[in-house]
């Protein structure tokens, strides 16, 4: 529970929705983490010129950040190049991309055997996160286990 206070401390007047170990996320909720990360992006002075983001759940919050700072959206990875994701929760994904720099909108380093570069938020519980631009009645398992 102590994530969640750190979370509540970045948005204004919204809460996440915390049902059967699920924790929905709403737009507002999604924009302070993009807020928050696009200032410790401009803060860490790494040297970014382009933004990619993981297909799927890196997507929309890498258009998000690119439009905030400025930084030109791209699909080809370079040694500038930010590679976002909306959460680090094995680590996986992120371990096998070959960016130097990663962000993502939650790290759950108790469960993950990569740390990105960067991260708006720390998730230390077990619920799955559900964002809102994915279907409310997602299975909470990493994708790549529904094969």
């Amino acid at each position: 529970m102590q994530e969640w206070k750190e979370l509540q401390l970045l948005k204004s007047n919204t809460m996440a929705l915390k049902v059967d170990n699920k924790i929905f996320l709403s737009w507002d909720d999604v924009n302070s983490l993009v807020e928050n990360l696009s200032k410790k992006i401009v803060e860490s002075e790494l040297n970014i010129k382009s933004i990619t983001g993981i297909e799927r759940g890196g997507l929309i919050p890498a258009v998000m950040i690119s439009h905030k700072l400025n930084i030109p959206y791209t699909t080809r990875i370079t040694k500038d190049t930010l590679v976002v994701d909306d959460i680090c929760d094995t680590g996986v994904t992120l371990q096998n991309t070959i960016a130097r720099h990663t962000a993502v909108l939650h790290h759950k380093p108790h469960t993950s055997c990569f740390t990105p570069t960067l991260h708006s938020g720390l998730h230390e519980g077990d619920e799955w996160i559900i964002y809102p631009w994915e279907k409310k009645d997602s299975t909470p398992i990493q994708d790549y286990l529904n094969k």
